[in-house]
């Protein structure tokens, strides 16, 4: 939607269309798509064999676990003893038995073919809690007859899956309007700038970072191929980056901790080049 407000200045301009994860990429590489944006991540084999480009990362996760709030746990390593529903044939599975062997725990696992099993399973109270990567366990939460009653751990083991837009390669233009789009969204939550005030903050700005933004000084969307009020239109009508993540993963939405995804001055992984 931000995409479609930066080029056609209409948020509602755009058309979804819901892929599986086996013909995901073969669609976006034939043309029948423009963008892919759902839970992909960025890979050597992604970028080379397979022949795409990957603008920027919009959502950092790693193997998250969910717990019964009645367990009274705040942290990962106060796990010890309790079971865990695993999908089995997975990293999952490795990623707790190193995480038991490094902090000298032991978290147990009852392993599933499905994920829908593995909900149900821990649904039914046949073990603590649940793990797989961060969206996905926010999308179990939702399933559970009881949501309320489940919470996340602040902390990932695993590694770091950075997920995020992929394009064809072949179109540097096309890509660069996707990388800035997701751009402008964090640099709106970093100058302050939200839905309710893009208005009111558009008005005779005096900090120059906020005048390029807002496309008083410079030709930045013109550089883009687009009107210098590209990036004011997402921010007043998708909004920054933070509100978009509050909406959607966060408090209003899957109840998912921010964490990687806060801003680099908060403690994650989300910046942007300067924008100059």
């Amino acid at each position: 939607r931000a995409l479609a407000d930066a080029i056609l200045g209409a948020p509602n301009k755009v058309k979804f269309i819901g892929l599986t994860s086996k013909e995901r990429f073969s669609v976006l590489k034939s043309g029948e798509i423009d963008v892919l944006i759902r839970d992909s991540e960025h890979s050597f084999t992604r970028n080379t064999s397979l022949g795409l480009d990957e603008p920027a990362v919009n959502f950092f996760t790693g193997q998250t676990f969910m717990v019964r709030k009645s367990l009274g746990v705040a942290h990962l390593k106060e796990l010890n003893g309790a079971t865990i529903c695993v999908l089995t044939g997975t990293t999952l599975e490795t990623n707790i038995a190193d995480y038991n062997r490094a902090n000298g725990i032991q978290i147990k696992t009852l392993l599933f073919e499905k994920p829908e099993e593995a909900f149900a399973a821990a649904d039914a109270a046949r073990c603590d809690g649940y793990t797989d990567d961060g969206g996905s366990v926010a999308a179990a939460r939702s399933t559970m007859k009881s949501p309320d009653e489940w919470t996340f751990m602040p902390e990932t083991i695993g590694g770091l899956q950075p997920l995020g837009p992929l394009t064809r390669q072949g179109d540097e233009a096309w890509t660069r309007l996707v990388k800035w789009t997701h751009y402008a969204m964090l640099e709106a939550e970093i100058l302050g700038i939200t839905k309710a005030n893009a208005d009111e903050m558009g008005k005779n700005p005096t900090d120059p970072d906020v005048r390029r933004f807002f496309g008083l000084e410079g030709d930045f969307g013109k550089l883009l191929g687009v009107d210098n009020e590209w990036a004011k239109r997402i921010a007043k009508d998708i909004g920054n980056y933070g509100e978009v993540y509050e909406a959607t993963f966060g408090g209003k939405g899957l109840g998912l901790p921010r964490g990687m995804n806060n801003l680099f001055d908060k403690g994650g992984l989300q910046t942007l080049p300067t924008w100059h």
